[in-house]
């Protein structure tokens, strides 16, 4: 069976599906007459544009094999297509209302745009239509207007991620106050991108507004749905982003011809109130409003000249303290600070130490003379005499000693060897 029914085509209603934690995805194909078992293992099942769900028809393409432990036909599936509807199709259908379950189209959660904004980070491809389209309008509405380019792909398989990549970069570098996603029309399959969830993601985790501009005015993505503002067309997003600067532009220059014909419309008034009068009675007019003026310019003149005196005195005390600042900060002057402070702790470390000599030479003087006074050596300088024997033990007694003894009498300053002729016994 397996040989003859390599390449099959079944159409029916998905009921029981079941994905498993492997990423495999079983479910059976059933009809109002039979069912069949069918399994997509997990290579095929990340290809599917679309999410498997009970009640759908579709169309599956695969191979008749024979799951050997239950002894039952199944269906490997090699791809799938929703019957009446086409997958792209059906993904974005399905991804919309998943999304739009979670809150991520609601109206309350999407950032306002800045008015005035200075600079406009887009991500596009920076040699498609689109961005010539967007420079265009926006050079031609707002001169000052800085616009930043990330180059990304908005075509293909890795188109989702370089847009998303494109997102995180302008929020961390926060060089910009609004970013624009930004391509031209297309059909379904073209603008796949701009219909996945990864930049869903990507679009709802932005700190900074998001404008979609995906397409012609009939084309709608879950790019557009998720982001703070959809504009109809790239070049409708500049006109949108540039909007207040125009008005405002336009409002200027409705105030200036206003201004210049108040100004043409006095002018002739003026002249013709001067034709009227007569010559002397104009030129008193104009000779004393002259005067009045050059009064008035001698008083501007006066507090000018206040003004400046008082600002270079400002400027000159402002000065003198940045220069006391720059002083204090000098490297030169704070190290002849530090030597300063340094003599001087070495001056008071030298005189402590000098204290500290001569108290220590009191004490020792102190000590001594109480070492001399009780010192026995102090009794000989008094006349008397210490005698020992030859073991060096001192002689207290004559009778401790024999005659022919040697003994050593030591005086204050000297000493006396001597031996013993005889002895005495003490006086009577």
């Amino acid at each position: 069976m397996e040989r003859e029914w390599a390449d099959v085509r079944v159409e029916g209603e998905v009921s029981n599906c079941r994905p498993a934690p492997s990423g495999h995805v079983y479910f059976t194909l059933k009809d109002g007459e039979a069912q069949l078992p069918v399994v997509f293992f997990r290579r095929q099942a990340m290809l599917l544009r679309f999410r498997l769900e009970d009640g759908l028809q579709i169309l599956v393409r695969g191979r008749i094999s024979i799951y050997e432990q239950r002894g039952q036909m199944q269906l490997v599936a090699e791809s799938a297509e929703p019957v009446g509807a086409g997958s792209l199709q059906m993904a974005f259908e399905q991804l919309k209302a998943r999304l739009q379950q979670e809150g991520l189209f609601a109206l309350e959660r999407k950032r306002p745009l800045p008015a005035f904004a200075r600079c406009i980070g887009i991500v596009t491809s920076p040699t498609g239509a689109a961005v010539r389209d967007f420079l265009n309008v926006a050079g031609r509405r707002h001169l000052a207007l800085n616009v930043e380019i990330f180059p990304a792909l908005v075509q293909g398989d890795a188109a989702a991620q370089e847009i998303a990549e494109g997102i995180a970069h302008f929020n961390r570098t926060r060089s910009v106050d609004v970013i624009v996603l930004a391509r031209g029309g297309g059909s379904l399959e073209d603008l796949a991108p701009f219909n996945s969830e990864l930049l869903a993601r990507a679009i709802l985790g932005s700190e900074l507004p998001v404008v979609s501009a995906v397409g012609h005015e009939t084309d709608f993505t879950i790019a557009d749905f998720v982001a703070d503002l959809r504009a109809p067309t790239p070049s409708a997003a500049a006109e949108l982003l540039t909007e207040a600067h125009f008005k405002v532009g336009e409002r200027l220059e409705q105030l200036h011809r206003r201004l210049l014909h108040a100004c043409r419309y006095l002018l002739l008034r003026a002249r013709q109130r001067l034709a009227a009068q007569a010559a002397p009675a104009a030129l008193a007019r104009v000779s004393f409003g002259l005067t009045r003026r050059q009064q008035r310019l001698d008083e501007l003149h006066t507090l000018l000249e206040q003004g400046w005196r008082r600002g270079f005195r400002s400027l000159r005390e402002k000065l003198s303290a940045v220069e006391t600042r720059l002083l204090r900060q000098d490297v030169t002057h704070r190290m002849r600070v530090a030597r300063e402070r340094l003599a001087s702790v070495d001056d008071r470390i030298c005189r402590a130490e000098m204290e500290l000599v001569r108290r220590r030479r009191i004490a020792q003087e102190s000590r001594e003379a109480v070492l001399k006074n009780l010192s026995p050596l102090a009794v000989l300088n008094r006349g008397y005499a210490l005698v020992f024997n030859a073991s060096g033990n001192l002689v207290k007694d004559a009778f401790a000693v024999a005659e022919g003894d040697l003994l050593t009498t030591r005086f204050a300053e000297s000493s006396l060897a001597s031996r013993v002729l005889g002895r005495r016994g003490p006086e009577p």
